[in-house]
This record gives C-alpha cells, sequence and structure tokens, in this order.
C-alpha cells in the first residue's frame, strides 16, 4: 500500500490506496491527534496545479510536521506527552541560551523522538481500531487552535 504526504493548508495529509487500489486521504485533527478520513482534498492535491493551498512533503517532513500540530494543540497523560516536555524543554534551552538554531545533536535529538511519538500514535491507533482501549489520555489545549 503506497502514501503520499502532503501539507493541506498547513495541515499533515496523507493518501493512501485501499486493496482496490483507490486513494483514500487521511487529515489530521488536532483536537484528537488522529487522521481522520477525508477524501475531500484528494483531487486539489493530487492535481498538478501549482496555485492549490497544498505542498508535497517528504515522509520525515510530514512527521516533522505532524509532532509539531500535536504537541501544540494536545496535552494528556501518557508516554507520548512526556516525549513532548523532553522536545519543548530542548527548545526552551535552547532560548535561554539565546541561540537562533538548535546543535546538531539536539536536532538529531528532537528527530528521533518525533519519529517516536509519531510512531507511539500510529501503535495507538492499531490498538483503537482493533477495539483495545488506549493507552494514554488527549485533551485539546484551551485557548489553541
Amino acid at each position: 500500500m503506497s502514501e503520499s504526504y502532503f501539507l493541506y493548508h498547513t495541515w499533515p495529509f496523507k493518501i493512501e490506496d485501499d486493496d482496490e487500489g483507490n486513494p483514500v486521504g487521511y487529515l489530521l485533527d488536532v483536537r484528537t491527534g488522529q487522521f481522520d478520513r477525508d477524501d475531500r482534498p484528494i483531487p486539489e492535491v493530487l492535481s498538478a496545479s501549482p496555485t492549490g493551498d497544498h505542498t508535497s512533503v517528504d515522509r520525515e517532513r510530514f512527521i516533522w510536521r505532524t509532532e509539531e500540530e500535536r504537541a501544540l494543540h494536545l496535552t494528556g497523560d501518557g508516554p507520548v506527552f512526556a516525549l513532548y516536555e523532553t522536545i519543548d524543554a530542548i527548545y526552551e534551552r535552547k532560548a535561554r541560551e539565546g541561540r537562533k538554531r538548535l546543535t546538531q545533536e539536539e536536532l538529531a535529538l528532537v528527530r528521533a523522538l518525533r519519529r517516536r511519538t509519531f510512531g507511539m500514535w500510529e501503535e495507538e491507533a492499531a490498538r483503537r481500531a482493533a477495539g483495545q482501549p488506549p493507552t494514554f489520555t488527549v485533551r485539546a489545549k484551551t485557548g489553541k487552535g
């Protein structure tokens, strides 16, 4: 099953092929952290028009933006949120030190942490789809979004 990744009006959006090879779209819901089925953007993002409000991105950029949005808009209990706090602490240290950029080591750590949190969300979605109870709680942050 192939996947394509986009930023649609700045929101992470992915397209997968279903079992018959038809495209199926999923848009990030920043109130839940889950990707919800939404096929409406498919014609626009698959068009060759450069005037649309979408950008094709690679998987790494897709993961980065997804996790930025989740960390910005969500809070909750569980290990995924502890990792978001670790990422926040790295950026807070950079700001305290008056640096414009993360060090290469910090950037590598943030990338690794975002890949890990993305994987945790995918595992959680699979568990919930299988009818298992959630392993972490999620709440939308107030005043955001």
